[in-house]
């Protein structure tokens, strides 16, 4: 799967170009649940309870083994789109897990990071760089995965528990890493590839065609046509009857294990 190809315009995000051939998408298809990556689902997170009432009472009141629930995820940010997605999640009265880049996004819009935190989003890393964390050393892997930690943790007063590999790909290097630095990887169930495309209602189309149950919608608040698409696909999913969690809370009692991968 290609990912976060160019500076988007009038985004002010800034992403390394990634292009990839069909044998790497291929691959990035595999690491997302159709090869050997042995990924943990969160009907099976869920069996394992939290091992304290305070780690689950964070999780609020919503329990995902009664109620049909689905995790709404947004990548890259933040950016200048993602003070309008706060807007529209706020009035929705839904909650959502960022995983956000370091370099040009958290040092450049702190107070988005903030925000986010105080609005009772789940604030997770999607690296510092973006590197592909299988293709670099392990020195460079612990400090893509470290500097975003601690940036998050000095904004927010709390340390990420999650990390999203750029691409999804992952190794047992990187697992081990992870579990050193406390994080647990989590990727996706639903895609709208909305790098693809800037018109929100294929989007929209997209996400809908592919949610169920305990479902991980991948978006990035950093393209222009998504974050239009996000009121049509809140609305539509609470028709269908969909409760929006954050990722912990779909895991929940369960807690994220440091790593350990989530599908």
């Amino acid at each position: 799967m290609r990912f976060l190809t160019r500076k988007m315009k009038n985004t002010g995000a800034w992403l390394r170009p990634v292009a990839m051939s069909a044998a790497a998408a291929s691959l990035a298809a595999a690491l997302t649940g159709c090869g050997g990556l042995d990924t943990t689902a969160p009907s099976a997170a869920r069996a394992r309870p939290a091992a304290t009432t305070q780690a689950a009472a964070r999780f609020g009141t919503v329990d995902c083994r009664e109620v049909k629930c689905i995790a709404l995820t947004f990548d890259a940010g933040p950016s200048e789109n993602s003070a309008r997605l706060l807007d529209i999640l706020k009035e929705k009265q839904v909650p959502a897990t960022f995983f956000l880049l370091g370099k040009r996004h958290i040092e450049k819009y702190p107070e988005l990071v903030r925000r986010m935190a105080d609005e009772g989003h789940e604030v997770a890393s999607h690296t510092w760089d973006h590197r592909i964390l299988t293709r670099i050393r392990p020195d460079e892997i612990r400090e893509e995965l470290k500097r975003p930690n601690d940036e998050i943790e000095r904004l927010t007063g709390r340390a990420p528990t999650l990390m999203r590999p750029p691409q999804g790909r992952t190794n047992d290097t990187v697992h081990k890493i992870s579990r050193e630095l406390g994080l647990a990887e989590v990727l996706w169930t639903v895609t709208a590839k909305d790098y693809t495309t800037t018109d929100p209602a294929l989007i929209t189309r997209r996400v809908l065609a592919q949610a169920g149950r305990d479902g991980i919608i991948l978006l990035h608040d950093i393209y222009d046509g998504t974050v239009p698409a996000v009121p049509g696909i809140i609305d539509a999913l609470k028709e269908r009857g969909f409760v929006f969690v954050t990722v912990p809370q779909l895991l929940a009692p369960g807690t994220a294990e440091p790593g350990r991968v989530y599908r």
